[in-house]
């Protein structure tokens, strides 16, 4: 990746709420629809600050000064996608049939989740963050403004997607650097941790693995079961995760192991009859994404894609998608 040319896109792509139009009237909503779209935006506003944690974690460690810029822009994007989503639950909330909270999955896991951001490894805080945002931009924020359809969603999902797709981009650009072996040669070089600040990075990140599934469940997996009950586009976007670890070098960090351990374990016949639910609850994810959602064919491929191509890849699947 270009990091030089990165930074301009990221400097140049700023835009503020008032680029909207917020004079746009919403579409007509049933009062179900209206109800569920209201709440999505509520916990979409939690979601990018919690992705703006992990943005300030990464910037923090960053040697590279424009990867630090970088990261610093990122945490601008996400506190203004976390604004614009409480906006428009506001400007959705036409009837007033309820007072919103985000989800108590979300509440619940919020506090754990920006706790353990200093204790995860680089790794594993990366690839939550990587999930996360091909989630986000391949599935959840094309479905939903598929669903609410009008033009005030489509006006703000344009410039929020068009920031996740940096995101993403740099996301690949830190799995390349992670995989490889300048980044095991500086964990050689980095001391031990003390064994107390271990045994609480080992419980922190147990929590965050407990609170996660019903998180997940409830702020993306049931939305997208309403706005995309066909599956296609959260298949595409757990696909794209998959993929990566036929890159050298992915599979062998230690979180992509114990994933990838676990979604082998499921693959199994009998795996899967007997601690299928266990397995499904440790990995976070409703059963039927912990399949290999990829052909060989598609396997062989992204190992032989450079990391920028598969970020270029991701991206394109948001089109193929819809």
């Amino acid at each position: 990746m270009d990091l030089d040319r990165m930074l301009a896109m990221c400097r140049r792509d700023q835009w503020k709420l008032t680029d909207l139009d917020w004079s746009k009237a919403p579409r007509a909503l049933s009062r179900d629809d209206e109800e569920a779209i209201v709440q999505y935006f509520t916990d979409m506003a939690q979601i990018e600050l919690l992705a703006g944690e992990l943005f300030k974690e990464q910037k923090r460690r960053a040697t590279d000064p424009r990867l630090r810029e970088i990261f610093g822009t990122f945490v601008a994007d996400e506190a203004r996608h976390s604004a614009v989503a409480t906006r428009l639950a506001a400007h959705y909330d036409v009837h007033k049939y309820r007072v919103y909270r985000p989800s108590e999955s979300l509440a619940r896991f919020f506090p754990h989740f920006v706790r353990a951001v200093t204790y995860l490894s680089d790794e594993i805080a990366n690839a939550y963050i990587t999930g996360g945002e091909l989630v986000l931009d391949v599935a959840l924020l094309r479905s939903i403004n598929d669903f609410v359809a009008d033009e005030m969603s489509e006006a703000a999902m344009e410039l929020i997607n068009r920031d996740e797709s940096r995101h993403i981009a740099v996301d690949y650009h830190m799995v390349e650097y992670y995989a490889s072996d300048a980044y095991s040669a500086e964990l050689a070089r980095r001391p031990s941790r003390p064994v107390r600040e271990r045994l609480v990075a080992a419980w922190t990140f147990a929590n965050v693995l407990w609170y996660a599934a019903p998180f997940f469940r409830e702020v993306f997996f049931e939305p997208m079961n309403r706005v995309d009950p066909t599956g296609r586009r959260i298949k595409e976007a757990m696909k794209r995760m998959q993929l990566l670890g036929a890159k050298p070098g992915v599979s062998e960090r230690p979180f992509s192991r114990f994933m990838a351990g676990v979604r082998d374990a499921y693959n199994s016949p009998l795996g899967r009859t007997f601690v299928g639910g266990v397995l499904a609850r440790i990995a976070g994810v409703p059963p039927e994404l912990l399949r290999d959602l990829y052909t060989s064919e598609e396997w062989t491929r992204a190992s032989r894609m450079s990391f920028d191509d598969l970020a270029a890849d991701a991206l394109a699947a948001k089109a193929v998608a819809g």
